[in-house]
């Protein structure tokens, strides 16, 4: 087994955390606000890339430093994590979807349903500080 770049791992941390703190206005505001706020709309989406993307990089990071296996795609990076005890298996289950999102928000941004970005958002909020919280357990037990 190599090391965890633990530096590395967290600095995708605080990406993560610093995006859902910026995600906390929009999950109060209504679908209409939403969809005529363009800047509004791109921000999320943008943050909700940025946020996915890091944990796909903190899970690839650990699978193949722990395994020598890289995932074959950004969903079994989560299940793959779960599998290796890196987190919760029920949590990788419930964030593995978000590799989806993370595709759509990228290749299908013009046909993307703002009632799923929204949900993505209210998602998020509830799943990725329990992600941050298990992901930095993990890196304090193997320092």
């Amino acid at each position: 087994m190599s090391p965890i770049e633990v530096e590395i791992i967290r600095r995708k941390l605080t990406i993560i955390a610093e995006n859902l703190m910026a995600l906390k206005p929009i999950e109060t505001i209504t679908k209409e606000e939403y969809i005529k706020d363009v800047y509004k709309r791109k921000a999320t989406e943008r943050l909700l890339q940025e946020l996915i993307e890091a944990a796909i990089d903190i899970n690839s990071h650990m699978i193949v430093q722990s395994s020598k296996t890289a995932p074959d795609d950004y969903y079994e990076s989560f299940i793959k994590v779960g599998e290796l005890g890196i987190i919760s298996s029920n949590l990788a289950e419930k964030l593995a979807p978000s590799a989806g999102l993370r595709n759509r928000l990228v290749h299908e941004y013009d046909l993307l349903d703002h009632s799923l970005v929204l949900e993505a958002v209210k998602m998020a909020e509830k799943l990725y500080p329990k992600y941050i919280k298990e992901i930095e357990t993990f890196i304090a037990g193997s320092i």
